[in-house]
């Protein structure tokens, strides 16, 4: 089944993130799969999800798990078939569910041929595919520039006797964009998936695919700028002002070539920006003027600290002196960051004012696998610890196997339901068996329930999906701001523990979201608790 072509299918979305490896083990192996993912559609389709986003499922060696690509057009054994991969996008279709795949295209990893045939010489086909650099005279690297991963982002190759960028991992050689045959490539990879029935793209890591053909060095940030939104606090890639290194001016075009690849499949994409000090300006260039991509994945409500009124205000300001007209797509957690309930610290009533937030504001909306549970950060051991990146800074920073932990579908296995090994790829966190979609199911004060509740009533108000936004203004803690389209609701949020009072606008007011808990609306001063929400319709 293909769904009906709708360009704008994506503006307002609910995208839910499956991390593949931890959704659904289908053959006991201990790792998930693409065949695991198709029975578990039915409980995406209850949530009330527009889509989903599957992480990379592609050839790879697995040193960052599947975001090191060995082939862009194939299924790695580990993940099934591609006979595998079209049965699912056939029964999420049948379920009215659009599939958005994960491509990695800034990077491969260095078992892609491409990578192979590229350091074989100076002159071979493929000799510039890849960034290559001479060393500086006294042998070090061509720049300062930073892995975030550690160390330097160049490695020395002794076949060519230069030195090539890695802005990952050592194993993950950046592809060359200023090869005009690089792009060509990947773009003609995007359209073996579009004809296969993707529905769009997740873009990981948008802003690095061109570096500064120049060469020059990153200036250093001064410290009272630096902030770890992109990378954590110890990371040393923090203390430069990445310039040169990535969000180049000449990705703009290549996103116009990339935008003009999907119009024919009524396909989006949505970008993740990593920058930490201008995330929102690159978001605003990316996916303003409709010719660029869709929508951006910026890292406002990512951040490590907990999101204030006053955050909100700031974020949007900015948003929208840079551009009116961007789309941002907004979450809370990813497969990258500790879960927020764990993050933030939040209580369970905060946790629900906070998914209705999110379903409140003007963009487009991700949710990661298990959030609907309500699942905290699994501790997990460093004797169990998988991802590099934590092992690299272990233990100021445990890396991101914290919130990879397979997916609990039932509470009377030590695996949860995920899987029939004796041992998963990661543990799953006794705490979380607990919060078990089985254990919810039935439950309706349940966090399950509750977010099956937030998701209906944004599809009951169309004007949360894609209407207007006004100015978000704040008092203490209360963060407050009109969507305007088919009707206006305003909605108001205090996003604190202590009681506070929010005034509605002149008018005559309804209460809507009674059944998420809203603040009845009865006169003009309401009394909002802590972590209480105002959700009014005007009549």
């Amino acid at each position: 089944m293909t769904l009906k072509k709708d360009p704008d299918w994506w503006r307002g979305a609910v995208i839910y993130q499956i991390y593949p490896r931890s959704y659904q083990d289908s053959n006991g192996d201990g790792i998930g799969d693409l065949k695991g993912i198709i029975p578990r559609l039915d409980h995406i389709a209850r949530l009330g999800a527009d889509a989903i986003w599957i992480s990379p499922f592609f050839t790879s060696p697995m040193k960052d798990f599947g975001y090191d690509v060995s082939d862009y057009c194939d299924v790695d054994p580990m993940f099934g078939t591609l006979a595998d991969f079209d049965a699912l996008v056939a029964r999420a279709h049948e379920l009215n569910i659009r599939v958005m795949i994960d491509l990695v295209l800034s990077h491969t990893s260095d078992q892609h041929p491409w990578f192979k045939e590229s350091r074989q010489s100076r002159d071979n086909a493929k000799a510039d595919w890849y960034v290559w650099a001479e060393p500086k005279p006294d042998g070090t690297p061509p720049t300062n520039w930073l892995s975030i991963f550690g160390g330097s982002a160049w490695q020395w190759d002794a076949r060519r006797e230069q030195y090539y960028l890695h802005n990952f991992l050592t194993s993950q050689p950046d592809l060359n964009f200023h090869t005009p045959k690089v792009q060509q490539a990947l773009l003609d990879a995007t359209r073996f998936w579009l004809e296969r029935g993707v529905d769009g793209f997740r873009l990981d890591t948008i802003n690095f695919y061109f570096h500064d053909q120049n060469l020059r060095d990153n200036p250093p940030l001064p410290p009272q700028e630096r902030n770890d939104r992109t990378a954590p606090k110890v990371n040393p890639y923090n203390h430069q002002m990445h310039l040169f290194d990535k969000s180049r001016p000449e990705n703009l075009e290549f996103l116009r070539k990339f935008r003009a690849t999907l119009a024919p499949y009524g396909a989006a994409a949505v970008g993740e920006v990593g920058d930490s000090e201008r995330g929102l300006q690159i978001m605003a260039q990316y996916t303003s003027g409709g010719d660029k991509v869709q929508m951006c994945y910026p890292f406002e409500l990512l951040q490590p600290a907990r999101v204030t009124a006053g955050d909100l205000k700031s974020t949007f300001d900015q948003l929208a002196a840079e551009a009116p007209d961007a789309w941002p797509c907004w979450s809370y957690s990813n497969h990258d960051v500790v879960r927020h309930i764990t993050r933030w610290g939040l209580t369970d009533t905060a946790a629900r004012s906070y998914i209705v937030l999110l379903a409140s504001l003007r963009g487009s909306i991700c949710l990661y696998q298990g959030e609907e549970l309500g699942l905290p950060e699994a501790e997990v051991g460093f004797d169990d610890l998988q991802d590099p990146y934590g092992i690299e800074f272990w233990p100021e920073f445990k890396g991101r196997d914290g919130c990879r932990t397979p997916m609990v579908w039932v509470s009377d296995n030590g695996n949860g339901g995920f899987s029939t090994a004796e041992k998963g790829w990661l543990p799953v966190d006794p705490r979380h068996l607990t919060r078990a979609v089985a254990v919810q199911e039935g439950d309706a004060q349940s966090m399950l329930a509750y977010y099956r509740s937030v998701l209906a009533f944004r599809r009951a108000h169309p004007v949360l999906r894609d209407g207007d936004m006004g100015p978000i203004t704040t008092k203490g803690d209360v963060a407050q701001f009109l969507r305007r389209g088919q009707e206006t609701l305003f909605c108001a949020f205090n996003l604190g523990e202590g009681a506070a009072i929010v005034r509605l606008p002149e008018g005559t007011w309804q209460t809507v979201g009674a059944e998420l808990g809203a603040v009845p609306v009865e006169t003009g001063e309401i009394h909002l608790p802590g972590w209480g929400f105002v959700l009014a319709r005007q009549v």
